[in-house]
Parts: C-alpha cells; sequence; structure tokens
C-alpha cells in the first residue's frame, strides 16, 4: 500500500476505513532486505518513521546453497560467506580463471593459479596463448602433463579395419626410464564402457617392452616384445592382424604372433584414430586391457596402414595424413622454450606445442613479471583477513576493511 509521502512495508497500519473497504488484512511473514526505490537503496530501519513487531531476521541462507562450483556456506546470526574451493573467487565462488579465457584458437585452458592460466595448444599451434602457428612434420609428444592432460593427434577413423590390417610406424624415446614405464601409442575402438566386450586396437609401452593388445568382442589378445635396444635410436615397429591371428615385429626381434580367444573374427571400431595420446585424460575411459596411464613422450613418425594385402601403405587421415585435431604436439627436435625467456628465476616447461613460465616465489604472470601482494591468495604467508572482510595492502604490511557486523584487526570479533 502507497500513501502520499509513505511507504509501507510488512503491512499497512490497520484503521476502520481499511476493514470496510478490504476485509480482514495479513501481513508479510518473512524478511525484507535490501529495497530499493527508483534504483536508490533504502535503509529500512534507519529511515523508518515507525514501526511495529519487527525484529532482526536471521535467515538460514546457507539452506539455500547459494555458494556455486563446490563452495561451502558458513553463516552466524548476521552475515554468511562462501569459502571457495582451489582456483575459484567470488561472492558466491561464482569467477574461475578460466572465465575470461585469453587462450586462442580453440586452446584448452587451465588455472595455473587464481589469475594465471596455461594455455593447451591444439594442433598446429604453439606460444603461451597458442597464437604461433607451427608446421609439424614429425610430431613431438610429451605424455601426461602436471594438469592430468596428455598431447595426442586424432584421426578420422579408419574404414575396412575388420577382418584385416598392418600397421607400421617408427619411434623415438624422449627420456628412456619415464617413456618405457606405461605409456600409450596408439588406440581406437569403443570407449566408455569399461566392458570385457568392447572391441578395440592398443599399442604402448610397459617396462620397457612394447605391448600390442586387440579384442574382437570375445577377449583380449596380447603380444610382448623383448625389452628394447637402447642404443638404437629408432624403434620400428611393423603389426598387423588377419581374422583372429596377430603378429608383431619390433626393431630386428623376431616376429610374435597370437591368436584371440573365442570365435569371433571381426574388429568392430568407429571412434578416431589416437595416437601418442587420447582426448580424455581417465584411463578408466578406455576399454579393460592394458589401459596404458600416461601419453607418449617422444616422437612418432612415418605412421602407415593398409586394410588389404593388394593395397599399398597410406598414411591414416582424411585427407590423407591430416588429422582432425590434437593437443600439444610439437615438432620433433624444436623446443618452444627457445622462443620464450621467462624472467625472475622463472623456469620454462614445454609439453609439446604448449609452453609456460613456472614462477618462484613471489612472482607471478605469463612471464613471471608481476610480484605476488600481501594480498594476493599466492602469497606465502597468506594473509590473516577473515572472509568477507577485504585485504589492503600497505608499505608495510597489510590492513583488513570489515564487513558490518564484525571487528577486530583481522575481521574476526562479531
Amino acid at each position: 500500500q502507497i500513501t502520499f509521502g509513505s511507504i509501507f512495508l510488512g503491512k499497512v497500519p490497520v484503521h476502520e476505513e481499511v476493514h470496510r473497504c478490504a476485509g480482514q488484512i495479513h501481513g508479510y511473514k518473512g524478511c525484507i532486505r535490501d529495497f530499493q526505490v527508483n534504483h536508490k537503496e533504502l535503509f529500512i530501519i534507519d529511515e523508518a518513521l515507525e514501526g511495529r513487531n519487527v525484529e532482526n531476521c536471521n535467515v538460514p541462507i546457507c539452506d539455500y546453497h547459494p555458494c556455486h562450483n563446490g563452495g561451502t556456506c558458513t553463516s552466524d546470526e548476521e552475515n554468511w560467506y562462501c569459502e571457495c574451493p582451489k582456483l575459484y573467487t567470488g561472492k558466491l565462488c561464482q569467477f574461475a580463471t578460466c572465465d575470461e579465457n585469453p587462450c586462442g584458437n580453440g586452446a584448452t585452458c587451465f588455472p595455473k593459479s587464481r589469475r594465471d592460466v596455461v594455455c593447451l595448444c591444439p594442433y598446429g599451434r604453439s606460444g603461451i596463448l597458442c597464437s604461433d602457428a607451427i608446421n609439424i612434420t614429425q610430431p613431438s609428444f610429451s605424455g601426461t602433463d602436471v594438469f592430468g592432460y596428455t598431447s595426442f593427434l586424432a584421426y578420422s577413423a579408419i574404414p575396412n579395419i575388420t577382418f584385416y590390417y598392418e600397421f607400421r610406424l617408427k619411434f623415438q624415446l624422449a627420456n628412456h626410464h619415464s617413456a618405457l614405464q606405461d605409456n600409450l601409442i596408439f588406440f581406437t575402438g569403443q570407449k566408455g564402457q569399461g566392458l570385457n566386450g568392447d572391441d578395440f586396437l592398443e599399442l604402448g609401452l610397459r617396462n620397457g617392452r612394447v605391448v600390442y593388445s586387440y579384442n574382437l568382442g570375445s577377449g583380449t589378445a596380447t603380444i610382448i616384445s623383448k625389452p628394447l635396444d637402447l642404443t638404437l635410436n629408432i624403434h620400428i615397429i611393423h603389426l598387423g592382424r588377419n581374422l583372429q591371428k596377430g603378429w608383431l615385429k619390433v626393431d630386428d626381434q623376431k616376429n610374435k604372433t597370437v591368436t584371440s580367444p573365442g570365435r569371433l573374427v571381426g574388429l568392430n571400431v568407429f571412434s578416431q584414430f589416437y595416437l601418442g595420446g587420447y582426448h580424455e585424460y581417465t584411463p578408466e575411459l578406455l576399454p579393460k586391457g592394458p589401459r596404458f596411464k600416461n601419453g607418449f613422450q617422444g616422437c612418432i613418425f612415418d605412421v602407415q596402414v593398409r586394410t588389404s594385402l593388394n593395397e599399398g601403405f597410406k598414411s591414416p587421415g582424411t585427407p590423407e595424413g591430416h588429422p582432425n585435431s590434437g593437443r600439444s604436439v610439437g615438432q620433433c627436435k624444436d623446443s618452444p622454450c627457445s622462443l620464450i625467456k621467462c624472467r625472475n628465476g622463472g623456469k620454462c616447461i614445454e609439453t609439446g606445442s604448449t609452453v609456460y613460465c613456472d614462477c618462484l616465489t613471489g612472482w607471478k604472470g605469463a612471464f613471471c613479471t608481476e610480484t605476488v601482494s600481501v594480498c594476493d591468495p599466492e602469497h606465502d604467508p597468506p594473509h590473516l583477513c577473515q572472509q568477507g572482510s577485504t585485504c589492503v595492502p600497505l608499505p608495510n604490511g597489510y590492513t583488513c576493511h570489515c564487513p558490518l557486523g564484525t571487528t577486530g584487526t583481522y575481521c574476526e570479533q562479531g
């Protein structure tokens, strides 16, 4: 109800005229806050001329789960705030570092800190923001990076692979110790279910040996080579399958064969052909079998395939030799760090074509050129201002600006 010169909240003052015109009136039950008229806030209690039966509002705001992105809501009689998980900020934990994504050309943005990001570059791109075009003739893979992603190339599905195929490829290891432990070379198959009956074709390295596996739907067949001769700079693999029978030849080792279990003879796969890694970074998404935990570390080149004895070998992809997509793949023997200079003791980290600066304590930014303020979340030790207060840096230390209803050096008192 509005009268000339007055605004009533909750319930109009009752008198005889109102009863005659409107009947019984029920007042509002609940809380009113943040009251605005014409975009101007009215302070409900301070500016009120009169009132009756009004008390302080104690809405259990946390019952409404206001915090986003896994934030934890904490409240008392006067205030509430969200305790945000790592890499999220804002009153409701609604802001993430990658919300304002600076990465270009379809790169994958990953938050390095609350203010800095790493751009995981797509195929054919390199640089801090993936803005540099690179020509890749011999792809270099970096395995699984510190963020849990693998570098990979994805080619269109290889046609006519059902009953017969042959693959030839060469590879060069980047690091003999880690690159030989549990690393995927290529994969194609049914993904996502992780069942024993999933058809797949997979090649990788485990404990210094080449492992070749396939499943036609009735059980996995696996061939494991002898240990690789690490004095060789480049290794050559030739493998194939005809119906149930598969074979593998590695370098100068003798040819090994296997026959898949069961009675099925056809490999039914429709997924892309993944080289060096895979798009998803959880091995559990791959069918049961070897499930290599990491991507390949090193260079893979001269990959060729044929699906009939009567045809020649050719590179995968449509058009031939061209991948559909990829991530963090560089050119073999080229270092993207040669073009990047990290400042103030920062270290250049490269994973394929992806490159970023790992800054020393006290520095931040793409090139480690910005100092970390005492109020920044990256500062060690962190400031002591309580949640809901604002940390303000001073020439010697900092001070805390407290929200309404709190006081104390760190706004710790109600």
